[in-house]
């Protein structure tokens, strides 16, 4: 996962995840911005939630988990490896980590907790100024080639792209409600609508939901919306197969010939239609030139025959 300083700018939702019995569910990791509300539990590989970050159901990572201070888990949180809950988190189920837990005071566990390796009662560095403070230390001890596999360990751990959560964000199975772009992967089941400043879906993707943006929305080929499609001042895109199971409003609208929509399509600006060009086969075209070819060398001999006969006799 790289470290960018835009990492909680977007909203985006990696290829494959499913919203399933009201959890989160996605191969890689799961970030979850500062002061954000996720009203159901999350499913991934590593779990990183920011300060004052809200989840309403379990926290299940199957590698390490890392809250930090004042988060509030409504459920159970199962660690596959190491775990740090900093200053005054509040789990009203059970912690179970199967490595080391690393905790902060005045941590609230209503069911108990359970750990396999080392208990460290302190206040945890947050994330990101912990990686920091532990590569500066490398660099400046010559170890070079340490940090950087420390850099690629983190980068290369998992395949999958991380599921990240902007900071005051409220997903819930009714919304998801961001005030920055949204960027859907492709073969994603979700529930809920999603209200973001530009959304872009990616195909496969099915949303029991509805979309509305200020900006441009991109409904991708095969992606299928049980609900409107509405942008205040952008453009609506409707790639090949797309399936509007509502209304479609917007300024611009761009939809391919094979697009649908279930309801009216209103546009206050251009509308554009894009159309497939048909090509016939390779093998079609050759055996029409080769008809072609045979075709004119007939009509040649019969042609050649005929001025080469016998003359007509008086």
């Amino acid at each position: 996962m790289p470290l960018r300083s835009d990492s909680l700018d977007t909203l985006s939702i990696p290829d494959g995840t499913t919203v399933e019995e009201h959890d989160l569910v996605t191969d890689g990791d799961i970030i979850v911005g500062a002061q954000s509300t996720v009203e159901f539990g999350v499913r991934g590989n590593h779990v990183i939630a920011g300060e004052r970050a809200t989840f309403g159901g379990h926290i299940e990572a199957e590698a390490d988990c890392r809250l930090d201070l004042w988060c509030d888990v409504d459920g159970d949180v199962l660690v596959g490896q190491d775990a740090y809950l900093g200053e005054r988190v509040r789990v009203s189920g059970r912690l179970m980590v199967s490595g080391d837990l690393d905790i902060g005071d005045d941590v609230q566990i209503d069911e108990g907790f359970e750990a396999n390796g080392w208990i460290v009662i302190r206040n945890p560095m947050p994330t990101v100024v912990f990686l920091f403070v532990y590569l500066s230390q490398l660099l400046r001890l010559g170890e070079e080639e340490t940090a950087q596999n420390v850099i690629d360990e983190m980068l290369d751990e998992t395949e999958a792209d991380p599921a990240v959560i902007p900071r005051n964000a409220r997903v819930s199975d009714d919304a998801w409600r961001v005030s920055t772009p949204a960027t859907i992967g492709d073969d994603c089941r979700l529930h809920g609508n999603i209200r973001a400043e530009e959304i872009e879906m990616g195909s496969g993707t099915e949303l029991f939901g509805s979309l509305r943006a200020r900006g441009d929305i991109v409904v991708g080929s095969g992606t299928r919306i049980h609900g409107d499609v509405t942008t205040r001042n952008g453009t609506v895109v409707l790639e090949e197969e797309a399936e509007v199971l509502g209304d479609v409003s917007c300024t611009d609208l761009e939809f391919h010939e094979n697009a649908t929509a279930d309801g009216t399509m209103r546009a206050r600006g251009e509308m554009t239609m894009i159309r497939t060009e048909k090509r016939k086969p390779t093998d079609e075209v050759e055996r029409e030139a080769n008809d072609v070819d045979e075709s004119v060398d007939t009509t040649h001999q019969r042609e050649r025959n005929s001025s080469d006969g016998p003359a007509p006799q008086a």
